[in-house]
């Protein structure tokens, strides 16, 4: 699936996208707005990088990032709420993990969460979707390991 797939996807269904990124460090957002007609159905998005922004821009719970640290399925949840939120998004989608060189918090290299959540539309709580995956390789190959699963997973999630 490619960027240019989920835009279609989105326009189709009259939808609209916000992204929350840490560890694909705003690539996500890089692909979907490469694509013409991006601007119609992306709405933007918040790269919380810094473990500081997770909660000062996506609204992450700070005992929660103090207790679990930032790459962890609630967290990655908080962050697509977050984005949601903050940018006025139907969907919005948050990848939160390491990409290497090392670990970090004692969470292996290619450790990646990702969240979906969806509008609520009167349910409660809103369709919510996470996963966890590991990928293989250097820094670069798990940042574009981590944006293809977004549009995969999404264009299931949709």
């Amino acid at each position: 699936m490619t960027a240019a797939d989920l835009i279609k996807k989105l326009s189709q269904r009259s939808v609209t996208l916000a992204t929350c990124e840490s560890v694909t460090g705003g690539l996500i957002g890089a692909e979907l707005t490469s694509v013409p007609g991006a601007s119609k159905v992306y709405r933007g998005g918040l790269i919380t990088y810094a473990k500081e922004l997770k909660h000062d821009l996506a609204g992450v719970d700070q005992q929660l990032i103090d207790r679990e640290g930032v790459v962890n399925e609630l967290t990655a949840l908080q962050m697509a709420i977050g984005a949601q939120h903050r940018c006025g998004a139907d969907w919005a989608v948050a990848t939160t993990g390491v990409a290497g060189p090392a670990e970090t918090e004692g969470v292996k290299v290619g450790t990646v969460w990702f969240a979906v959540v969806g509008p609520g539309m009167g349910m409660s709580p809103p369709p919510q979707y996470t996963e966890l995956r590991s990928f293989d390789g250097d820094r670069e190959a798990v940042r574009r390991a981590a944006t293809e699963h977004v549009f995969e997973m999404l264009m299931r999630v949709l």
